[in-house]
């Protein structure tokens, strides 16, 4: 039987891989790379804090067990080429190891393990926040064989949907749809989060704005090197693909930026809002991938506005149907990557030099034929990694368990996980946080009416300590005995006045002061004491 080095391994197009191609591929594979320092920021952001920590694990995670599924496994049923491969599934490569001569296999292996790695951890964001660590180890694992198959129909030797003349330049719908679907029946699976879809809007907020979009930003970096890298070279004509494939890509950011912010403003006149606006650059982004080295620049901005725009409704459309996507990995990569592939029947540019392109789309004098195998690769793809990931949580689900329990959920799983943070008696329970009320502290917290009270004895000239005390609006005169003041020690937590010293020696005396240090919510109690005269939220 002939093995792997009987066969040389091709670029996506069929033609050979030389040094300088391989120097390339390389150079755009390291880029990719930091594509999981942008998800996890992204993700970490958008979760709550007590889970910040865990998401940016499963990142981690998301390459070690895919990493290893693929060196495995996965390069060998995606681009396998010995004897016996076939429509459905490549042979070879398989723990792929190549004399040292075949330099050219080991930069595609690790420029599709970067890939590969990419649409498992699309699906990590749409399970944010309730799912076991454990089993998502084991998810991580065979999720990334499932996605080979889909990769090999598309770009392996004699693949299905190759065959027929598909075109999806860098991953559109072999990435982030199957990403996306898969995120989509993960999250069906788990159900919402607890509180998700509360009248409590408040509940779950989002613990940094500012990760998301700092990840956002080494996104926009690692999608330049995902989708100029996916030249496979800047040999012969391929160097002038991967020049204008950048060119795209970010005028598909831009058209999604600028749709996003007319949305966001078209629902709020007064703010920007930031997960509107990353969700419609990232659709940008997503929508010219399959395009992004056969279109012009106008029509990367055009497929990037329409990309950004079908997140956006997408997203609000997934908050409707109360489907929890905490990160809207959903509405960015499968919503817009259908658009994405519809797009190249449309306008791709017909490119035969290096054999991306042998057909033209509807716009450029092109048949309704690619239309119809553009639309055959977002059905077949879809359906394959939603009814895979069904079949693969289920089986998890009935062995290990899947998602954490009700009392894990409310604890965090920085904690539950990772030990990171403390433990209430409370939430030990499975109880939320304990509510500070002013009948379970008699003559410390004061109601808003004796507030009102008090701040007229300001405005009719009471003496200083009057006023320190309506200033604050939480403590009479009498409330603060002049004991408190020698109580404290060097190890407490410092205040900005004798009055907020007095309310954090009283939140040490209640049970959720634990979790209140924990959070570095301090400030805040104190705030809200000083707003409403009792604790109602952390």
């Amino acid at each position: 039987m002939a093995t792997s080095t009987d066969f040389p391994l091709e670029g996506l197009t069929g033609r050979p891989i030389d040094y300088e191609d391989a120097t390339w591929i390389l150079t755009s594979a390291f880029i990719v790379f930091t594509m999981q320092s942008g998800f996890g920021l992204i993700e970490s952001g958008m979760v709550t804090i007590k889970n910040e920590t865990n998401i940016m694990v499963k990142n981690a995670i998301d390459i070690i067990f895919s990493g290893l599924s693929f060196w495995l496994f996965g390069f060998g049923l995606s681009f396998g080429v010995d004897e016996g491969t076939n429509a459905f599934a490549g042979v070879g490569y398989f723990l792929t190891e190549v004399p040292i001569d075949k330099g050219e296999v080991y930069a595609m292996y690790f420029f599709q393990m970067a890939l590969a790695s990419t649409a498992t951890t699309i699906v990590s964001g749409s399970m944010a926040e309730r799912t076991n660590l454990k089993a998502y180890m084991l998810y991580s694992f065979v999720s990334t064989l499932s996605t080979c198959f889909p990769t090999h129909w598309i770009w392996g030797k004699k693949g299905l949907l190759k065959e027929l003349g598909v075109i999806d330049i860098a991953g559109c719908s072999g990435v982030h749809l199957v990403g996306g679907a898969a995120g989509l029946a993960a999250a069906v699976m788990l159900g919402p989060r607890l509180g998700r879809f509360d009248d409590n809007k408040k509940r779950l907020q989002p613990c940094s704005m500012t990760n998301v979009l700092l990840g956002t930003f080494m996104l926009w970096w690692g999608w330049l090197g995902f989708n100029c890298g996916s030249t496979f070279g800047i040999t012969g004509e391929k160097w002038k693909l991967a020049a204008r494939a950048a060119v795209v890509t970010l005028n598909g950011s831009i058209g999604g930026g600028i749709v996003a912010i007319a949305y966001s403003y078209l629902q709020d006149a007064e703010t920007l809002d930031v997960p509107t606006f990353v969700t419609g650059i990232r659709g940008g982004l997503v929508s010219v991938t399959g395009i992004c080295a056969l279109a012009r620049p106008w029509e990367g901005i055009l497929i990037g506005l329409f990309g950004g725009m079908f997140a956006c409704l997408l997203s609000d459309a997934m908050i409707k149907l109360k489907i929890d996507d905490p990160v809207n990995c959903v509405a960015t990569h499968a919503g817009a990557a259908v658009w994405g592939m519809i797009a190249v029947a449309l306008f791709a540019e017909q490119e035969e030099n290096e054999g991306f392109s042998e057909e033209k789309g509807l716009f450029k004098g092109g048949s309704w034929r690619l239309l119809g195998v553009q639309l055959l690769a977002c059905l077949v793809t879809a359906a394959w990694a939603v009814v895979t990931t069904v079949i693969q949580l289920f089986l998890i689900e009935k062995t290990i368990g899947i998602r954490l329990t009700r009392e894990e959920e409310l604890q965090g799983c920085d904690f539950v996980e990772h030990g990171i943070g403390e433990e209430t008696g409370d939430e030990k329970k499975g109880e939320e946080a304990p509510q500070l009320e002013s009948s379970s502290a008699p003559n410390r917290l004061v109601s808003a009416q004796r507030r009102n009270v008090t701040e007229r004895e300001q405005s009719q000239g009471k003496d200083q300590a009057s006023k320190n005390s309506s200033q604050n609006r939480i403590f009479s005169s009498t409330d603060i005995g002049k004991d408190n003041e020698g109580s404290r020690n060097s190890n407490e937590l410092p205040s900005m006045c004798s009055i907020e010293s007095d309310i954090e020696e009283l939140l040490r005396q209640e049970s959720c002061y634990p979790m209140i240090k924990q959070k570095g919510t301090l400030d805040k109690c104190v705030q809200v004491i000083c707003e409403h005269g009792v604790l109602i939220e952390l």
